[in-house]
């Protein structure tokens, strides 16, 4: 029987590719712009033409002629990064990512018009669905004379979850197909816990047999490449992390380290330790102590993503190996599509068996990881942080040094009250006068108040000590420090307890909220603005 060929644009690591190659099409064609991709993409799919080309490139109908061949499917992956809300707030520049969505839709318009090509589908981050229009002209597309309109006959928000992957990835697909069944419900996802109990801990080898998690193939521990190497992280890095995932200033709280019973949340291209959106794990040492914690490793996000355990990544970094997991689609995702479009042909193919036979150049196991240090920051370095862990009925209070003219030398730090989120969020630059004359009634002032100045006194600050302490991540006292120490002081005089009764705040430089806030929120605002008042 024929096989019904597909060509995979944009084809990364081969995630798109794969799922339809497990379902027995035959992938005849990939094209990417970048080295370690194709080099991937040809290891894992030796049979297919994979070329390094710059899509752009194909701007006629000869020049895409000459390069691509008639398929019955096209898919493709435009890289995301222009419509990613992880860049620049979902703010960024969305040109160039709308330039590459045109280029490959002018392929597919062209191929559909020549009468071969029955079903496509373009994969992308959700945020591009705003973007994608429902139809494009051929003169839209850049095709010479005349064509039919491409349609984009079906658009949804799938998540990959539902589909057998272990991770909620939601992404924009749309194109001409049949839609795919979800395979799991949310109860029933597959969770971090099932992918570490089968490839077992990083830091600790066993000679035995490893069971795919996902697909159930198994391979001696030997073979299983990019998994047995240390991926734990600085203190410094975890740190960050943890604070901007329990503790961000306007955003929910996040698990820290993540909760390995759920599914892992979205894979990035980059694995960052130090950030929101970091994937960070306990690390156990071979008597299943804590010693530490860790990123995943290389083979581990890959299982994430749903790539088979023999699946091969061609990088010669863990950072491009990183990249290609976290480009990729999800091929259980690609697979199901990939059924949905079987069963409307009424065909039935037989499966791709698994190559376990392939290793990549480059494996990581026993690779010693490149640790992370503290850099100086530029000295114009902007700070803005509340006091760590005081946050109530969305009240904080932030130091910052926004008011700073860095180029003249002048270093000014102010304290911040906040309420609210988003677009009804209120901000009162803090007055000394002001904060004391609220606060002075307080229950325990004087106590407070003296172990308030003793702190400061021992601490010494001005404006320009203290940018100079943030610059150079001095382990003295720097902006983190400081709001670490007016920490403890609040919660040493004013402990989490319910009959604390709330301050009234009637005067106009405080008036937000509903006329009152917490007792511990008293304690901050007159906290940091004591602070900044006696820096020099």
């Amino acid at each position: 029987m024929k096989r019904m060929g597909v060509a995979d644009f944009f084809c990364g690591a081969g995630g798109f590719s794969e799922g339809f190659s497990q379902e027995g099409f035959d992938v005849v064609f990939a094209l990417d712009n970048w080295l370690p991709a194709i080099e991937t993409h040809h290891l894992n799919h030796p049979n297919c033409d994979s070329k390094l080309i710059n899509i752009l490139e194909l701007d006629t109908p000869q020049k895409i002629d000459e390069v691509v061949p008639d398929t019955e499917i096209i898919i493709g992956s435009p890289p995301c990064i222009s419509f990613s809300n992880s860049n620049k707030s979902g703010k960024a520049d969305k040109t160039k990512g709308l330039e590459l969505i045109k280029a490959f839709l002018r392929i597919v318009a062209w191929k559909k018009k020549k009468g071969v090509l029955k079903y496509w589908v373009m994969e992308n981050v959700p945020n591009s669905n705003k973007y994608t229009k429902n139809s494009y002209s051929w003169t839209e597309l850049g095709l010479p004379g005349k064509g039919p309109e491409l349609q984009i006959r079906i658009r949804d928000i799938l998540n990959s979850a539902d589909f057998g992957a272990p991770q909620i990835r939601k992404r924009f697909i749309c194109g001409d197909f049949p839609a795919p069944k979800k395979i799991i419900d949310n109860k029933k996802y597959i969770s971090i816990k099932n992918i570490f109990s089968s490839l077992g801990n990083p830091l600790e080898y066993k000679d035995k047999n490893i069971t795919d998690p996902l697909y159930g193939v198994k391979i001696k521990s030997k073979y299983l490449t990019d998994h047995f190497y240390d991926t734990r992280v600085m203190n410094f890095e975890w740190q960050k992390a943890k604070r901007l995932k329990l503790d961000h200033g306007y955003m929910g709280k996040m698990s820290f380290p993540e909760n390995i019973d759920n599914p892992s949340r979205t894979v990035m291209a980059t694995m960052s330790a130090s950030t929101r959106e970091s994937l960070i794990f306990y690390s156990f040492n071979s008597n299943s102590n804590k010693n530490g914690y860790r990123v995943p490793t290389v083979r581990e996000a890959a299982c994430f993503m749903s790539f088979p355990i023999t699946y091969q990544f061609e990088g010669g970094s863990e950072a491009v190996k990183y990249r290609l997991v976290g480009n990729a689609v999800c091929p259980k995702l690609s697979f199901a599509l990939a059924r949905a479009i079987l069963k409307k042909e009424n065909k039935i193919y037989g499966k791709r068996k698994s190559n376990d036979k392939i290793i990549s150049k480059i494996n990581l196991n026993g690779a010693k990881r490149k640790k992370k240090t503290i850099k100086n920051r530029k000295r114009d370095a902007i700070f803005d942080f509340h006091i760590p862990y005081l946050k109530i009925r969305n009240y904080r209070v932030s130091i910052d040094n926004r008011d700073s003219n860095f180029d003249k030398g002048i270093i000014k730090w102010k304290g911040v009250l906040h309420h609210g989120t988003g677009k009804d969020a209120k901000n009162i630059i803090l007055n000394f006068s002001d904060a004391r004359r609220l606060f002075y009634n307080a229950p325990g002032f004087r106590s407070f108040d003296r172990d308030l100045r003793k702190l400061a006194k021992e601490l010494g600050l001005s404006h320009h000590k203290l940018q100079n302490d943030y610059i150079l991540n001095s382990s003295s006292v720097g902006p983190y420090n400081l709001l670490a120490e007016l920490k403890e002081l609040i919660d040493n005089h004013y402990p989490e307890r319910k009959d604390f009764e709330d301050l009234k705040h009637r005067k106009k430089g405080f008036s937000i909220g509903n006329g009152s806030m917490p007792l511990r929120i008293g304690a901050a605002i007159y906290s940091c603005s004591l602070i900044v008042s006696l820096m020099k």
